[in-house]
Parts: structure tokens; C-alpha cells; sequence
């Protein structure tokens, strides 16, 4: 286990809970060069809104060295008053350590005491910068030896950038918290393996949008299978009464022989009417829903959940 020593080039600035400040999670980087580097430093903006990634060059050249030298930089004022460092005053990073990809990272007590919206712009520019070293695939927060937890009393776990949706270029509310069913492939094609997935996303986004994206991406499960082709893009999603439309780009119907048929249309479904609002889910295709998918399953059709295709989980 790794001790954490702070530069000395700490200035004492006290960061403010900013209460009903809204939060946009795009990312930006800094305008102030156009030069590509392999490494960013993930800062806070003045008005504690979102998250602004600076060029920065690692002198370390081990994994370890170069965690080291991150945290930090993310612990270290910053010479701009465009953005902050993400580790506020007083919130120190007591010991690290890694295990099987994962970044383990101990706060003292003084973390539980950022508001609500610091606090995940704060996580969210940890994981950002510190997975970008090798070998580092994921981040876990303890405070004083105790696992963190979310709003609703939940272990916040491992987190990757893929914890975080990102929602660019749309004015948001604020920051929430979802727990997802997703339904992947199993490894043979004729069947659907359960994916429960914790995600934190932008409240002006959808929750059947949010579905279909963490769909679309595909399954973190190394015995699961993507679904829906590579290059499918979503066209627009709407809820009535109940009702799903989903309305696919023509890349969807790129067949994939090795997934049955029902596969792909209930990994869609199943994961939808995993969500309270929804019963039936309708699929079409660049607005069409005449014809067929493959052979048997109509595009017309409203289907419901058909949760017989489920593997039993094996964890």
C-alpha cells in the first residue's frame, strides 16, 4: 500500500459547497494550445459546473511513478482562475493501492464533508485522469477504510469513465444515479446474460435513451456478446402510455448468423421494460416499421418482455 504525500506547493483555499448549482458533464479540453498529448489533468471550472482537461506531460515513467505524480496534480493549485484543482483543500488522498486493474484509493475523513455536486466532479476527474496510466482499468473511493457510498446508501464500487455518461453540448439539471438491467448475447448466440449496470447520468437525458447508449456500447461481461451491430446508431427514442418507439438507423439490420433472431430483438426489449414506464417496445428502422427482422419477428409488432431467453446468473 502506497502513502500519499502532497506537494508543498498547496495554498490554503477553501472550496465552498455551491448548493443548486447545475452541472453539465460535457468535457472540454483547454484552448489554449492545439498540441496532442498523451496525458490530461482533469481540473474543476471556477463556477464548479464541469470538468476541463489540460495537456500535461508525466515526468515519471513507471505506472506507479506516474500515478503518483497525477494524484498529485490533482491535488495541486492550479496558476489560472479559469479552473481548480479537482482534489479540494483539506481532502487528502491518505494511501493508494492497485489490484487486478483496479486503483484503489483511501480519502481521510474530510471527503464525506463536499457537496454533493464537488464530490462527483471530483470522482469523475479522478477516474478521468488516473485510468489514462496503464495498466489502471477502473478506480474505487474508501474513506478512512470504508467503502464509499451513493446517495441511497449503495457501495459506489469500481468506477471507469463509462460510470459517467456524457451528454455534450446539452444544457443539464444536474448529475443522478441508475442502477440498469441490461440483456447481452450469451457466448453461444442463443441466449441473454443479465448485465446489472451502475451508472451516473445527465437528468435531461432519458432513461430509455440511457438504455439504448449503454446497448449500443455493449457488454462489460467477458461472457456476453454485443447484440445490436457495430455502427447502429440510435435515430430517436419516445415513451407514450407506456409504449417504447425505438427508431434504429439501416446499420441494425446487419445480420449477425451468429445470434438467433429473438436474441437481438428481446435484448432490446427485455432491457427496456426493465424500466418502470415501459411495456412494450416497438423497433423500427429509419422510421419504418413495415417487413420483417430476419425471418420471423415483425418490425410492426409491440413486443413484451420475453424474460424465458435469460440465463440464470452464475455469480
Amino acid at each position: 500500500m502506497r502513502r500519499f504525500f502532497r506537494k508543498k506547493t498547496w495554498a490554503a483555499i477553501v472550496l465552498k459547497a455551491l448548493p443548486g448549482v447545475v452541472l453539465p458533464v460535457f468535457l472540454i479540453a483547454c484552448h489554449s494550445s492545439k498540441k496532442k498529448f498523451d496525458f490530461y489533468v482533469s481540473y474543476i471550472d471556477n463556477k464548479q459546473t464541469q470538468t476541463v482537461q489540460v495537456g500535461y506531460e508525466p515526468k515519471a515513467e513507471t505506472p506507479e511513478g506516474r500515478i503518483e505524480e497525477l494524484l498529485n496534480e490533482l491535488a495541486t493549485d492550479t496558476d489560472t482562475v479559469e479552473y481548480v484543482k479537482a482534489i479540494p483543500e483539506g481532502v487528502e488522498v491518505t494511501t493508494w493501492e492497485t489490484d487486478q486493474g483496479c486503483l484503489k484509493l483511501d480519502f481521510n475523513s474530510a471527503y464525506h464533508k463536499l457537496d454533493v455536486i464537488t464530490e462527483i466532479l471530483c470522482r469523475l476527474a479522478v477516474v478521468r485522469t488516473v485510468t489514462q496510466v496503464e495498466g489502471i482499468d477502473s478506480v474505487s473511493f474508501t474513506v478512512r477504510g470504508a467503502p464509499l457510498l451513493d446517495s441511497g446508501g449503495t457501495p459506489v464500487g469500481r468506477m471507469t469513465i463509462d460510470s459517467f455518461v456524457e451528454n455534450p453540448g446539452e444544457q443539464i439539471n444536474s448529475f443522478k444515479h441508475a442502477a440498469l438491467d441490461l440483456y447481452f448475447a450469451n457466448m453461444d448466440g442463443d441466449g441473454l446474460v443479465r448485465e446489472n449496470r451502475q451508472v451516473y447520468y445527465n437528468s435531461n437525458i432519458s432513461m430509455e435513451k440511457l438504455v439504448m447508449e449503454h446497448l449500443l456500447a455493449g457488454p462489460k461481461k467477458e461472457k456476453a456478446k454485443k447484440t445490436i451491430p457495430d455502427g447502429t446508431k440510435l435515430i430517436n427514442i419516445a415513451v407514450v402510455d407506456g409504449a417504447c418507439y425505438v427508431n434504429l438507423d439501416e446499420s441494425f439490420k446487419i445480420q449477425n448468423y451468429e445470434l438467433q433472431e429473438p436474441i437481438v430483438v428481446y435484448s432490446i426489449v427485455n432491457s427496456l421494460a426493465s424500466l418502470e414506464n415501459i411495456d412494450t417496445v416497438q423497433i423500427s428502422v429509419n422510421g419504418d416499421t413495415s417487413g420483417k427482422y430476419r425471418d420471423d419477428l415483425d418490425l410492426s409488432k409491440m413486443y413484451q418482455p420475453d424474460y424465458s431467453y435469460v440465463e440464470l446468473s452464475k455469480e
